[in-house]
């Protein structure tokens, strides 16, 4: 089969998936025949979970396949090549573009604050030692796929990739989130604060730090059971009218408060110390949780010529 892209939404996973060397080769161990996950990691040297991942991305683009067979008293997973090829319909003059989206991992932050429980774990291993801010700076954190705190913050900065033509018509943030307690716990909330570029976006009470009755869909196997599974995917979005909160308003902020001008944008997470709900954040990001996400900003664009 062949699949053919243009420049719609849909189509995105497609062009993730083919944005990456490792699963260039994958698709190309499986183009003859059928393999199972470990046999792939093997030939590739690369842990399961790793391999894992790249998979997920390529069944979610529509590129490869998999079956569950019983092989030598085991189940395995064989993952197969599905299309023959891709055609990318790239933009005409005509067009424009309306949105602009950026990923940030839960790793690349640029400030914090933390206080504990805090920690912080990649898709293989933890990171340090836990409830030790001070592994919030050691040099594998840009790997962290989750990290979590008790009360403090975490801060993201990203550029302005704005143009002199173009104008924000919208701000969406969106990113897979929860609250942190001690262990897992089905009621634990937590008024977490969102703020953008210095200015309050408004808080949000998140009700668990879930996991009790189920492990996260995408949470890798070799992760603790009795500590956060998953959260809850949340957008925020920004406009002329307002900031709401998965549609339902969250401040009076527009898009006139938030300093869009300046060359850098700071998003920042934070538990008050002193909150009503002092109960921690755990932020997922892509290979954790239940979302194969890491933050991402959308920026909704009007061009004018």
């Amino acid at each position: 089969m062949i699949i053919k892209a243009n420049g719609e939404a849909k189509f995105i996973p497609l062009y993730e998936a083919l944005a990456s060397e490792v699963r260039w080769k994958i698709m190309s161990l499986i183009a003859d025949s059928e393999m199972n996950v470990k046999d792939i990691a093997n030939h590739l040297e690369l842990s399961p979970s790793i391999v894992t991942m790249h998979i997920r991305k390529l069944e979610q683009a529509g590129l490869i396949g998999s079956r569950r067979v019983r092989l030598g008293g085991g189940t395995h997973k064989m993952c197969f090549l599905k299309q023959k090829a891709v055609e990318i319909e790239l933009p005409f003059a005509s067009q424009t573009a309306k949105v602009r989206e950026q990923s940030i991992s839960v790793g690349h932050y640029t400030a914090f604050e933390v206080h504990p429980t805090c920690g912080l774990g990649t898709l293989e291993k933890e990171i340090g030692v836990w409830d030790d801010p001070r592994y919030f700076l050691d040099p594998e954190r840009v790997h962290a796929a989750i990290l979590w705190f008790g009360w403090g913050y975490v801060e993201y900065k990203m550029p302005n990739y704005l143009l002199a033509n173009q104008t924000a018509e919208a701000i969406e943030i969106s990113m897979e989130i929860a609250s942190e307690a001690p262990g897992l716990r089905d009621y634990w909330p937590s008024d977490i604060e969102y703020t953008f570029n210095g200015i309050s976006l408004g808080t949000w009470t998140s009700p668990a730090d879930f996991g009790r009755a189920a492990r996260g869909r995408l949470t890798p196997e070799w992760w603790h059971r009795n500590v956060n599974q998953y959260g809850l995917l949340k957008t925020i979005r920004i406009d002329r009218a307002g900031t709401f909160m998965d549609e339902e308003r969250m401040s009076d902020v527009t898009l006139a408060d938030i300093k869009l001008q300046e060359p850098f944008w700071t998003l920042r997470f934070a538990v008050d110390e002193h909150a009503v709900n002092a109960g921690g954040l755990t932020l997922y990001g892509s290979g954790f949780g239940n979302h194969d996400q890491d933050i991402v900003i959308r920026v909704h664009l009007n061009e004018e010529y």
